[in-house]
């Protein structure tokens, strides 16, 4: 596969390809090994779904009654954006018999919605509001795995972990807040082989883009005596707080960094999965560095169980995502001053690093203006980067065309070689 995120391309055979994932899917149940043609996002999930202990002959269960699901969803930020999301999706869903659906965080389904035939057999795995289809309690599945890998994922037959959803294609992409860019759930599309397509990964990721934007337009800007942390283009982050700037180690950057983007708090054992590469490191380690960083920003700052700050954060690069999410592709390009925190390993930094770097420079590609994607181009982090400069040496007059055709054509060569 080209793409490791398509579950098939287009012109595959769906049968062919179904009895070879059904073979390997066998091949790992009874013995522990992954064999081809299983893309590596799924078996990373099939791993870490045998490690959570799911049981491939499960399914999900129902943790909202009919009267909790209504009081959350309600109260649940994407209620929100549910006018658009069924705008974008009902013609689509009814059209093609399938299903579009819509969960918090936490993997729960809030609204299951689509063709009636289509619901009918969903129920029967207990594809319905109120089940929760998180990774860790299902197994590999669209949404849950959206959630885990926070970005857009499509999974065919039996990449599904468990097999009563072998019959079932399914493609979903997360939706993030705007401002903090904490995750509040995912997007899906749920049916047959009929969405075994690359088109599908691409629409269902449009539409979790279009629920961002609507949330941007719709929410308030983040309060003016926020703690403000720069973390863009920097090894050590720079936190400027109650009128002084602090500049922080690098594992104490990765910790702002990591609590910045999520504002609900991070448990203890969650943020040493999150921040540390080594297994064998301690939550000794861990606590000895919050002791510190605590010491650092003097008492009240920082909060436990879960570890969260007292004050709301106003983070450089949660600047660059609402800026994209409203469409201002200009004006995120400008606060975008590099990767961030470039040298981190920590397992969150890099998975939302490459995310807004993603990101950005889709966006950049998108928009075609010769001038933000030199901008791109001609920097550290972009002069390396074959698409935008392909893009770059297309959106430029004739006679500018020259060098920036060079360096494609040397990209790429040294990509071939």
């Amino acid at each position: 596969m080209s793409d490791t995120w398509v579950a098939l391309e287009a012109g595959a055979d769906p049968a062919e390809r179904r009895g070879a994932l059904r073979r390997a899917y066998e091949s790992f149940a009874t013995a522990g090994r992954v064999d081809r043609p299983v893309r590596s996002v799924v078996a990373a999930s099939w791993r870490r779904s045998a490690r959570a202990r799911v049981s491939p002959e499960g399914t999900a269960a129902v943790e909202l009654s009919d009267d909790e699901l209504a009081a959350y969803r309600d109260g649940h930020p994407l209620s929100r954006v549910m006018p658009v999301i069924r705008e974008l999706t009902g013609a689509y869903a009814l059209d093609g018999e399938h299903l579009m659906a819509v969960c918090d965080a936490h993997g729960r389904l809030l609204w299951v919605e689509g063709h009636p035939a289509t619901r009918r057999l969903a129920g029967r795995m207990n594809f319905v509001p109120g089940a929760r289809w998180a990774e860790a309690v299902t197994g590999t599945n669209a949404p849950g795995t959206a959630l885990a890998v926070d970005r857009p994922v499509q999974v065919f037959s039996a990449e599904h972990f468990q097999r009563p959803v072998h019959p079932w294609t399914c493609a979903a992409a997360p939706v993030h807040d705007p401002y903090s860019g904490r995750l509040l759930g995912a997007v899906d599309i749920t049916g047959g082989d009929r969405l075994a397509h690359p088109h599908s990964l691409a629409f269902v990721g449009a539409v979790a883009r279009a629920a961002e934007s609507q949330l941007a337009l719709a929410a308030p800007p983040p309060a003016a005596d926020s703690v403000r942390l720069s973390s863009l283009g920097r090894d050590e982050a720079l936190l400027v707080a109650g009128g002084r700037k602090i500049r922080l180690s690098r594992r104490h950057s990765e910790i702002l960094t990591l609590l910045g983007h999520r504002p609900e708090g991070v448990a203890g054992d969650e943020m040493l999965v999150e921040l540390y590469e080594d297994e064998s490191v301690t939550p000794v380690t861990l606590r000895a560095e919050l002791s510190r960083l605590r010491a650092l920003l003097g008492p009240g700052t920082l909060r436990s169980r879960p570890y969260r700050l007292a004050a709301r954060v106003d983070a450089d690069f949660d600047t660059v995502t609402r800026r994209l999410a409203s469409g201002a592709v200009t004006a995120a390009m400008s606060a975008y001053a590099g990767p961030l925190l470039p040298a981190s390993r920590a397992p969150s930094v890099v998975r939302l690093r490459e995310r807004l770097a993603g990101q950005v420079r889709a966006a950049l590609i998108a928009r075609g203006d010769p001038g933000l994607l030199a901008d791109w181009a001609y920097s550290p982090w972009g002069e390396d980067d074959l698409p935008v400069w392909q893009a770059l040496a297309a959106a430029l007059p004739v006679p500018q065309r020259p060098a920036a055709l060079a360096r494609v054509r040397e990209l790429d060569a040294w990509q071939r070689a």
